[in-house]
């Protein structure tokens, strides 16, 4: 199968980039790149016209394309998503499907329509999530679910056999994308609430935050494991037992704290963080959600 034409975003220095350049990657394979702004305007529908593609596949794109766009492809345009559609359509569907507490989501390849994420499924694969995945891990796991995806439904879509399944869209749901304003931490939410919410936003994302008195903290790692037999203290509160961090939440169950980025302190983990919250010691407080 030849590939006449990569289309991906330009490189920005200024982003914090965790991933590959597909760019670079591209131009190494001697492969035709381009890196139009807006994908949907004229002369560039009329660029990939001219190519008249048999198939247009979209690997994680960021801009929504027009219908087109898709018409260029006389065989179909077909987009990978991470999630199990119809659930988690939209933008952010892995660190939205860890928010929720998912148990599972999974990778899925599906027709574009100029509805976002609502075209028949060609292939779908499911990934677990554990109570203490990051986003980031799962989107790994993800990753490598949507390469076995593409490798098992592209011989029959080349064959023009392949069995497209209609998505029950009312059976699903929809999100927009996340600000890292929404990382705030509310610590009069349940345990398990604000774990899931550190998780979802962990690095490379911006992290979940808080405030110690005056200063600015990352929650950057928790962990859900056996609280300890102490006492429940006010949401936020912080304590140290057994050589492990904890703060505790609305519902009154404590949440390990296993690495924060405390503004002045730099990221504190294991036994310095601990050592920080050691009762009586100078650094005993309360998160706030201000």
């Amino acid at each position: 199968m030849r590939v006449p034409l990569v289309v991906t975003h330009r490189d920005d220095p200024g982003e914090n980039i965790w991933f590959a350049s597909v760019e670079r990657l591209a131009r190494e394979a001697g492969l035709d790149v381009e890196t139009p702004a807006n994908p949907n305007e004229d002369a560039f529908v009329a660029r990939l016209a001219a190519i008249a593609p048999d198939f247009l596949f979209s690997f994680y794109y960021r801009r929504m394309l027009s219908p087109a766009v898709l018409a260029t492809a006389r065989r179909g345009a077909y987009n990978l998503h991470g999630s199990l559609l119809p659930k988690y359509r939209g933008r952010a569907p892995v660190n939205w499907a860890v928010l929720h507490g998912e148990r599972e989501t999974g990778a899925t390849l599906h027709e574009m329509v100029e509805k976002p994420d609502a075209g028949r499924i060609a292939g779908q694969e499911a990934v677990s999530i554990g109570d203490n995945d990051t986003a980031a891990e799962v989107f790994d796991r993800v990753t490598h679910a949507a390469g076995r995806v593409v490798e098992r439904a592209l011989p029959a879509l080349l064959a023009g056999t392949a069995a497209l399944r209609p998505q029950a869209l009312r059976e699903g749901s929809y999100f927009g994308g996340r600000r890292p304003e929404d990382g705030r931490i509310d610590w009069t939410k349940g345990a398990r609430e604000v774990h899931d919410l550190v998780r979802a936003v962990a690095p490379p994302y911006p992290g979940a935050f808080t405030r110690l008195g005056p200063h600015r903290a990352r929650v950057l790692r928790t962990w859900w494991s056996e609280p300890p037999a102490i006492p429940p203290g006010p949401p936020g509160t912080l304590a140290s037992d057994g050589g492990k961090t904890w703060a505790c939440c609305g519902d009154g169950r404590w949440l390990e704290l296993r690495e924060i980025d405390l503004e002045g302190a730099g990221i504190l983990s294991g036994a310095a963080l601990a050592a920080r919250f050691a009762p009586g010691g100078d650094g005993m407080g309360q998160f706030t959600s201000g």
